[in-house]
């Protein structure tokens, strides 16, 4: 067996000096009191080389115990992230561009991908023989997880009782590759294995895993319960998760293999939310003409949830927050989209996964063009539509403001060529890793890859398409099938160049340049249209123009499809773009007709009656529209008369036409306009989401012509004709929801109302009345749906009724004007009711926080914090929070309130639940505290600091949480430094060949960092010693064995041979306890307690056999397997006496089982080696401090590296 993979696997290339065949993973004690596990892992790794020495895994915030080789031989390690503190020993630089730069080296430097990891391991010389013969080596690892900060969440509500009643839970999350957070393992999804899983909890909670379910026993003492799970089918580390809780269990009614869990006492909403799912079952196997790749599947929502979805291998975590019961009306198409497409990535991301990140587009991608086919499928080609429209929009937006979204840099070469250390130059982050880019880049990096792939079905076709899918899904069956032949798991891996190939060998078409235009740049295409008719011609001289000089724009070259509405019929041209101003004559087919009646045939068949007295008499166009199909990534422009708009908005049936119009006609205020957006409400055969939009556009086309025309009364007049009773009008009948669109129409139009103003700019008195009456006689007693969305709406448009106090001197409740105190009181009664009779989500008390800040922020009410920091805090329902962080942030905007940002950020380094601490950051992004080179009480040093080291250290084991910050920095001050920082000391440069110095001069924030030094002239000195800048001394200590981060070749810890060192256990007694025999979970065991007793010896040099032993107090490494008494008081002298590297406050550093208290300054990243892997201490020169040199008396001139970039 072992020759056939060892001469199969030499014909796939691997990054990494072996292949892992098989892991086991054993968590045998989870402990809610510590929030901890513990355990061990077995990796059965197959050497590709007869030479190697050492193995690089991934393995972060784990304590690790002992390693040992094929259970004979103890192996020594080391411990290295230089995650942890990404800029070290740095206190100058706080620019984005020195950051990144870090940044990405110290990811690189531990990158799976790169043949990298935290942790090295030595194969002991004993073992050497095995890997000589290339044998399967089994590689064992006992650790534990201890409060972690990442990657596993624990939810402890607060309470009386066992945890299982408190519904207690823990599950894994993360970003990409996040599984390094809680067990050891090649953490990169080109590395697929089989998998045993095992995991022992106590006997009322439930674990839920990856794989198969084949059995779950009982621990002796009845008290714990042990899940056995096996994964048969390859799949690869970041696919493995994990959920323990008191979990509610419910079968699928129709397919018995789909199991779904949910905390206790949502069993009732769990069956209705997912009745439908089957549904997607049978649809994704006939389309894609195969089964499902996996024996089962498992859906588990937890509370807290890191993300509203996160797919792995035949399991989902959802958030509790996406079920919901028969009554709700909203939360269903949000719910099933997100199971949907956790489902598709079951095919595409765990199945089969990416070859690298950047394929990881192609996953992304199929999977989101997956799942919206079937949504298309269930909710109708217009809402397919819209949201394809929508997501168009959001991505052309992003690219102009940050810069084009690149998929792929070279999707037609080797992935492990693309890896230049070089990020884009438009953005001011790595775009290379999962754990350096942006939130909002990744999000959109996703619709992205959706969006061409649904280009790539319009070119070649949907049958073609789902049959490379299915040739995909082929392919990867038959290797899954291959237990002993490794390399044929390669087939399990997607990458863009194999993509690509089956496209045009299926297709036969030449996708190069459409690759090359939308995968390999980013940007988008943007045309600026106008037409003239000419008459005696009767054509249609039609110019396009683009501007690629513009940020995120490229130039367009190719076919371009243009459709024109004649009175004859719609007729589609093509039109070759190929310059950046576009010329075309287009002959038209019909001609003008001035008094001849005759129905217009439409694009889809159908021939309408039209009023054409407005229309010019002698042209036959009556719209004109580009990309019609969207076809391209673009963004259009185009000008033509208003009552070409309107009649495109009354007629077109496209409904990306008719939103096109509406967005059109805001410019154009008439009552043209307003007749057509009338008549497109009441139209009960316009797409809901049309007309919900055509509402929007009355009012705010009302408001521009309040002069002439009275807005409210004529949407009052529209409600009461849709929703009023038969006999008298202005009764507005009781909730009956059942006609979905009515319901959406009948929400959006009183937040409409509270928009309109009258001349004098305030809102009508009769429209806060009409609101009042609406809440007031809202009944819902015979409706079969919950109304508190629809009350929610209510609330808003309460609060959008409200306009600027005309003097804000004295804000108290007692000197409010009658209108404003009437929306005050049902305000608060709304909120007080809420607190008795809850609604669905609290809808209702969100809009009553968002309505009472509006009264502050206008000048009616005293600005009062505290209520939102109440609201805010952790406990209250998440989109409770949401909606006070909202209004907290907006505080710190208009007040510049110090005092609420500092709070803020103390939520965000602080708060339990990870995804709150994502949208504090998140708020900040979108409604900063100030503006870029603004001056600003608020941009201080203190608070540049703060984010820095946050950034820098503060969230080493969240990668989105460390990314937020980055946005955040950006937005305020740049990609320089900030400007409210102190000027760094002057250095100058000298230049004895020109005669001339460059003075290091910081720029000031209003001058760009690209302005030219300052060059002075001095004459040369005889006695002049001049002392070039050494970079090596901005990197770590040379006593230390860690490379720095900023060295390009800093993965590889090359001359680390004298640094491991063998611990010897002397007997069998004082070996530590083995996890797997614990039988009740306590703490963690301690390596170096009471119980153990260890003795460093030196090892010699590899390479150098007999060579001289080499002493543990001397070798420079912070943590060398175990230190004894002597050397314990010996490190901590010496780093009494050591300033340089520092901790954050209240953390400790620990060396073998001694943990030293340690500053309040960034740390330095960990480098320990033996049986602790949290050791995190550098240590000092063993030489002791070095005695000052005499100063020279020759001239000397100080040279301080640059702060730029």
């Amino acid at each position: 067996m072992n020759r056939v993979m060892k001469k199969a696997d030499k014909a796939q290339f691997s990054p990494r000096p072996f292949k892992l065949s098989h892991q086991i993973v054993c968590i045998t004690g989870v402990n809610f009191a510590k929030k901890s596990i513990v355990g061990f892992v077995e990796l059965h790794l197959l050497p590709l080389k007869s030479d190697l020495k050492r193995i690089r895994i991934n393995c972060k915030q784990c304590r690790v115990y002992r390693v040992t080789i094929n259970d004979i031989w103890e192996a020594s390690f080391i411990y290295s992230d230089p995650t942890l503190a990404i800029c070290q020993n740095d206190n100058k630089q706080r620019n984005l561009h020195f950051y990144s730069d870090c940044h990405q080296t110290a990811v690189g430097s531990v990158d799976p991908d790169q043949a990298n990891g935290e942790l090295v391991i030595r194969i002991p010389d004993q073992a050497l023989f095995i890997v000589k013969d290339q044998r399967m080596l089994r590689v064992s690892i006992e650790f534990s997880v201890e409060r972690p900060q990442g990657g596993l969440h624990f939810v402890i509500p607060d309470g009386e009782g066992s945890y299982a009643k408190r519904s207690a839970h823990m599950f894994s999350c993360g970003v990409e590759n996040a599984s390094r957070l809680w067990f050891p393992c090649v953490d990169t999804y080109s590395e697929p294995c089989t998998w045993k899983l095992e995991f022992t909890v106590d006997k009322a909670m439930t674990a839920v895993s990856c794989g198969e379910l084949v059995d779950t026993v009982y621990t002796p003492d009845l008290k714990k319960k042990t899940f056995h799970y096996t994964l048969t089918v390859p799949t690869a580390a970041p696919n493995i998760a994990i959920a323990v809780g008191p979990f509610e269990i419910f079968v699928d009614p129709t397919m018995p293999e789909v199991t779904h869990f949910c905390l206790p006492g949502l069993k009732p909403i769990l069956v209705h939310s997912t009745a439908f799912l089957h549904e997607a079952f049978e649809f994704y196997e006939d389309t894609l003409a195969a089964t499902y790749p996996y024996s089962c599947y498992k859906q588990v929502f937890v509370d807290e949830a890191f993300a509203e979805f996160q797919s792995y291998a035949t399991m989902s975590i959802l958030n509790t927050n996406l079920l919901h019961s028969k009554y709700i009306i909203d939360q269903t198409f949000v719910s099933r989209r997100c199971m949907v497409n956790a489902l598709t990535e079951q095919y595409f991301g765990s199945y089969i996964s990416p070859n690298s990140w950047y394929d990881s587009w192609l996953t992304r991608g199929i999977s989101r063009y997956l799942c919206n086919i079937f949504l298309k499928k269930m909710f109708g080609t217009n809402e397919y539509r819209y949201h394809i429209h929508k997501d168009l929009k959001l991505l052309c937006d992003y690219e102009q403001t940050v810069g084009g979204i690149i998929l792929n840099p070279d999707p037609f070469h080797d992935p492990s060529t693309l890896r230049t250390g070089k990020k884009p130059p438009h953005l001011y982050f790595p775009s290379d890793n999962p754990h350096t880019i942006s939130y909002a880049y990744w999000r959109l990096f996703g619709t992205k890859a959706h969006y061409v792939m649904r280009l790539m079905e319009i070119r070649i076709g949907q049958e073609l398409l789902l049959k490379v899918f299915n040739k995909l899904l082929s392919l990867a069956t038959s290797a899954s099938q291959q237990k002993f032949m490794l390399h044929s798991w390669g087939n399990m891996l997607i990458s863009t160049s194999g993509f690509l190939k089956s496209l045009s060998s299926v297709s036969g078409k030449d996708l190069a340049s459409f690759v090359e235009q939308w995968v390999t740049h980013g940007g988008i295409a943007q045309f600026h249209g106008t037409f003239h008719f000419n008459r005696k011609r009767n054509v249609v001289e039609l110019e396009l123009r683009q501007d690629p000089s513009r940020p995120g724009i490229n130039k367009y070259v190719g076919p371009l499809k243009v459709t024109i509405q004649e009175l004859d019929g719609s007729f589609e041209h093509t039109l070759q773009v190929e310059e950046n101003s576009t010329k075309g004559e287009i002959t038209c087919h019909s001609k003008s007709r001035r008094h001849k009646k005759k129905k217009i045939p439409l694009l889809n068949g159908e021939e309408v009656d039209m009023d054409l007295n407005s229309m010019d008499a002698d042209s036959p166009v009556l719209w004109i529209r580009v990309d019609t199909a969207m076809t391209l990534l673009r963004q259009v422009f185009f000008e033509q008369p208003d009552f070409q708009w309107q009649y495109q908005l009354r007629y077109e049936r496209d409904i990306v036409a008719q939103i096109e119009s509406i967005d059109a006609l805001e410019g154009f205020p008439s009552m043209g306009t307003i007749s057509a957006l009338t008549d497109i409400i009441q139209d009960t055969r316009a797409f809901y989401r049309v007309r919900t939009r055509a509402v929007q556009c009355f009012a705010k086309v009302a408001n521009k012509l309040m002069a002439s025309f009275s807005g409210h009364t004529a949407l009052m007049s529209v409600f009461k004709q849709m929703y009023g009773s038969h006999s008298c009008p202005d009764i507005v009948k009781r909730n009956n929801f059942s006609n979905f669109p009515a319901y959406f129409l009948l929400k959006e139009i009183p937040k409409a109302l509270g928009t309109i103003r009258n001349v004098h700019s305030i809102c009508p008195r009769e429209c806060l009345n009409f609101l009042l009456d609406l809440i007031k006689y809202c009944d819902n007693k015979k409706n079969h749906y919950s109304d508190n969305y629809y009350r929610a709406a209510l609330i808003d448009a309460l609060g959008r009724t409200v306009t600027p106090a005309v003097s804000t001197v004295n804000t108290s409740v007692d000197n409010l004007i009658p209108e404003t105190k009437l929306i005050l009181e049902e305000v608060v009664r709304c909120l007080n009711l809420e607190k008795i009779l809850p609604a669905y989500q609290y809808t209702v008390t969100v809009s009553c926080l968002r309505a009472i800040r509006i009264l502050q922020k206008n000048g009616h009410l005293p600005s009062d914090s505290s209520l939102f920091q109440s609201y805010a805090q952790y406990g209250h329902f998440i989109t409770v929070r949401e909606v006070a962080m909202e209004c907290l942030a907006d505080i710190v905007k208009v007040e510049n309130n110090g005092d609420i940002l500092s709070w803020l950020l103390d939520l965000a380094e602080s708060d339990p639940a990870p995804y709150m601490r994502h949208k504090i950051l998140s708020l900040l992004i979108e409604n900063p505290p100030f503006k870029q080179r603004e001056t600003s009480q608020l941009s201080t040093e203190p608070l540049v600091e703060r984010l820095w080291t946050c950034m820098n250290s503060g969230c080493s084991h969240d990668c989105r949480l460390r990314c937020d910050v980055v946005d955040p920095i950006h937005k305020l001050y740049g990609i320089s430094r900030p400007g409210c920082l102190p000027l760094p000391e002057l250095g100058m440069v000298l230049n004895l060949k020109e005669k001339k110095t460059v003075l290091n001069v910081q720029p000031s924030p209003s001058e760009s960092f690209e302005e030219e030094p300052l060059r002075v002239k001095v004459e040369p000195m005889e006695d002049i010693s001049i002392e070039p800048f050494d970079p090596d001394q901005r990197k770590r200590k040379p006593s230390s064995p860690m490379v720095s981060p900023l060295d390009t070749k800093m993965p590889r810890l090359e001359g680390l041979d004298d640094a491991f060192v063998d611990v010897v256990i002397k007997s069998e007694d004082e070996r530590p306890p083995t996890p797997g025999g614990l039988s009740d979970y306590g703490a963690p065991p301690t390596p170096g307690g009471d119980s153990i007793k260890e003795e460093s010896i030196a090892s010699p040099s590899i390479g150098e056999p007999g060579g001289d032993s080499i002493k543990a107090e001397s070798i420079a490494s912070p943590s060398i397997g175990m230190l004894d008494d002597s050397s314990r008081e010996s490190f901590q002298s010496l780093r009494s006496n050591e300033g340089s590297v520092s901790r954050p406050a209240g953390d400790t550093a620990s060396i073998g089982s001694v943990e030293l208290p340690v500053g309040p300054e960034e740390p330095s990243p960990p480098a320990s080696v033996g049986s602790d892997s949290r050791a995190a201490t550098p240590s000092p020169d063993p030489n002791g401090p070095k005695k000052k040199k005499k100063k020279s008396k020759k001239h000397k001139v100080k040279k301080e590296p640059n702060d730029n970039p």
